[in-house]
């Protein structure tokens, strides 16, 4: 099972910076998941909401920013210790971690990224071992029709066989569901189609072993420590301490 490192070790580090992301490694994650968007200048930066506002000392748009601006930014993330980081490009973050034996899933927040994204995975050597992610299916499409061995996974909150054969007509590889909408039913339904399945959503330990149990081909998580050690038998009374 892929143990994604959801925006890195995201529970106890400033989301989407180095320190989650090493930290997350640390941790015994063997995926990284993060987020795509682009500045005012045309830079891929690594952030999830469209505001700065939930996780920094800032205000305001990505796409307002210049790279240089947003540098300046103080990252806290969920951090109660002053601890901060600060927002990183794509290079950046694959310069760091390219060379690890590790999976990537790296989700498009917004449009027109497709290309650069594609780009910068072949320049350091990352596209057999990376899922291209996103909400929207037209992104996908995007890929495919500029990498058609590009591999993807489409992120949906209520799956259903619909979704399941537009993703497989596309050539798409990985469906990614929200953790509450998967059943047996659904994943015998999704293996025999021969797609991939990534479980989002999992916010706490109960939902983690049920995915664990159901038999998911990987999860993101902001905890990535206690999926790893249930994954290697550490006792679960321990596991819930964490």
């Amino acid at each position: 099972m892929i143990n994604y490192a959801h925006r890195g070790a995201s529970e106890y580090a400033p989301e989407n910076t180095l320190s989650s992301f090493y930290l997350g490694l640390i941790q015994g994650a063997n995926g990284i998941e993060t987020d795509v968007q682009r500045t005012r200048d045309g830079v891929p930066v690594l952030f999830h909401d469209d505001t700065i506002d939930r996780v920094s000392d800032g205000h305001g748009k990505i796409s307002d920013y210049t790279f240089d601006q947003l540098k300046k930014v103080k990252i806290y993330g969920n951090c109660t210790t002053g601890f901060y980081d600060q927002i990183v490009s794509l290079s950046e973050f694959l310069m760091r971690f390219s060379d690890y034996d590790i999976h990537f899933a790296i989700e498009l927040k917004s449009t027109g990224l497709e290309s650069d994204v594609l780009q910068l995975a072949d320049q350091f050597g990352i596209m057999k071992k990376t899922t291209f992610t996103s909400f929207r299916f037209e992104y996908l499409q995007n890929i495919k029709a500029i990498n058609p061995l590009a591999r993807v996974g489409w992120l949906v909150v209520h799956p259903n066989d619909e979704a399941v054969t537009r993703l497989i007509a596309a050539g798409g590889e990985e469906i990614a569901p929200k953790a509450d909408h998967i059943t047996p039913e659904r994943i015998q339904k999704w293996c025999n189609a021969g797609i991939g399945i990534r479980a989002w959503g999992v916010s706490d330990v109960t939902i983690m072993k049920k995915m664990c149990r159901l038999g998911v081909d990987g999860m993101t998580v902001n905890f990535p420590d206690r999926l790893f050690q249930f994954l290697n038998g550490r006792n679960e009374k321990t596991i819930e301490s964490v």
